[in-house]
């Protein structure tokens, strides 16, 4: 008689309580790619109809022919991270699938994004966006990056595309697949990562050239996207200068310049390590310019406070830029018109940007149901909440790619708070 074997039951029991992912959710449709991955919209088949937003992570390429070489340093950081903190203004992960080689990490959905917004406004309201809209997007926001930054997490690719809310206006940060933890790390920042934020987000320092940076490149991010919200474009919109073939990265000339349009030339007064950046010199070559943000912010809105949080927010000297903490406390949030909790509160029908649009996807999408673009009375509810589910246990995605077996790992509660906590070692 063959001993007993616990692995052999433990299988055999996971193999029978599993559950094809068609039988439980139905894919919805695509909705972007990025970088890493892709991400699509399911929602689960019972009465609830819960909605999710999952992220297949792409698998690795020689050619036309696709090859598995591990899991990535970006995908093993983003899902350690997104398992050890939860809060209110960030995508909370749900779980993750491992199966066939490939990784699917299953969000809870947001049904809008900052850039939807600024698009809507931009090109179909053809208006200002709302100041109680501004102020209590940028106020989620803040309220999220203190959390992250109190635990010791830079996001580094804070901008609109990002920023995700949901339709009961409740800012959610997402993608944090360049984030990077700064508690005890175990490789230098500039280890592995040569080029973080995207480039009309990009801080100063990081432009530079810094090889050590702090969390005040998130929070120049924070000012860049503002300012966005403000005048519904980039605030500095500069053209990307290209790796070269052995992947080093050349002095971002034109976004230097277009900085420098708005802020003015800094100098060694204002920010006394200046010229000990690698690309000073370059930037000396460049003409003197003088600052004009104020002029900026008096064409656009008449908010002295406002206009401060900006100045702050952009301040040259890291050492000297506001904190987002310090932010998150500015005067400007007590102004007449407060945050609300659901940022769409009181708008217009016609300023509620639409819901996110879906697309069919190759074979992933064989069971389609259609998205439902209902209006949502959650807008005119200034505390409204967002609806609080949890996802069954064991779900599995994969079956929706063509796999069929899985290993699912089911994240635990987070920690609501920014206090004690164990922390992941990343590298």
């Amino acid at each position: 008689m063959l001993p007993y074997d616990p692995m052999r039951a433990y299988r055999h029991k996971r193999d029978t309580a599993h559950q094809a992912f068609n039988t439980k959710y139905a894919m919805l449709g695509f909705i972007s790619s990025g970088t890493y991955g892709r991400v699509y919209k399911a929602k689960t088949r019972d009465a609830e109809e819960r909605i999710y937003a999952i992220k297949k992570f792409k698998p690795d390429k020689e050619g036309e022919v696709v090859t598995y070489t591990g899991i990535s340093q970006s995908a093993i950081r983003e899902i350690a991270l997104n398992r050890e903190i939860s809060h209110e203004n960030i995508v909370a992960l749900r779980e993750v699938v491992l199966e066939d080689k490939s990784i699917y990490m299953v969000f809870e959905y947001a049904e809008h994004d900052f850039l939807q917004i600024i698009h809507h406004f931009s090109t179909t309201v053809r208006a200002m966006v709302p100041p109680s809209l501004l102020k209590s997007c940028i106020h989620q926001l803040l309220n999220g990056l203190v959390y992250l930054h109190t635990c010791h997490i830079q996001h580094r690719d804070l901008k609109p595309a990002n920023i995700l809310i949901n339709s009961d206006g409740v800012v959610k940060i997402g993608d944090l697949g360049l984030a990077r933890l700064t508690y005890s790390p175990l490789q230098p920042l500039y280890s592995g990562d040569k080029v973080v934020v995207t480039i009309w987000y990009r801080a100063p320092e990081l432009l530079l050239g810094a090889r050590h940076y702090t969390k005040a490149i998130d929070c120049w991010a924070v000012g860049c996207v503002m300012a966005e919200l403000i005048s519904l474009r980039p605030i500095f919109k500069g053209e990307e200068a290209k790796l070269d073939h052995k992947k080093n990265v050349p002095f971002q000339k034109d976004q230097v310049v277009k900085i420098f349009e708005v802020l003015g030339t800094p100098s060694v007064h204002e920010w006394p390590g200046l010229p000990q950046f690698p690309e000073y010199l370059n930037m000396k070559a460049l003409d003197n310019y003088p600052p004009k943000l104020t002029e900026w912010c008096t064409t656009r809105f008449r908010s002295k406070d406002a206009t401060d949080l900006l100045r702050q927010l952009f301040m040259y000297n890291p050492e000297n830029r506001a904190t987002a903490p310090e932010a998150f406390n500015h005067k400007w949030f007590s102004e007449d018109i407060k945050p609300t909790r659901n940022a769409f509160h009181g708008l217009p029908p016609n300023h509620c940007p639409p819901l996110r649009k879906i697309t069919q996807d190759e074979a992933s999408l064989a069971h389609h149901v259609p998205a439902s673009n209902n209006n949502n009375p959650a807008y005119n509810n200034p505390n409204s909440k967002p609806a609080s589910w949890k996802p069954a246990s064991g779900q599995n995605f994969g079956s929706a790619f063509g796999v069929n077996t899985a290993v699912t790992m089911q994240v635990p509660a987070g920690n609501n708070s920014g206090g004690s906590r164990k922390k992941p070692r990343l590298e």
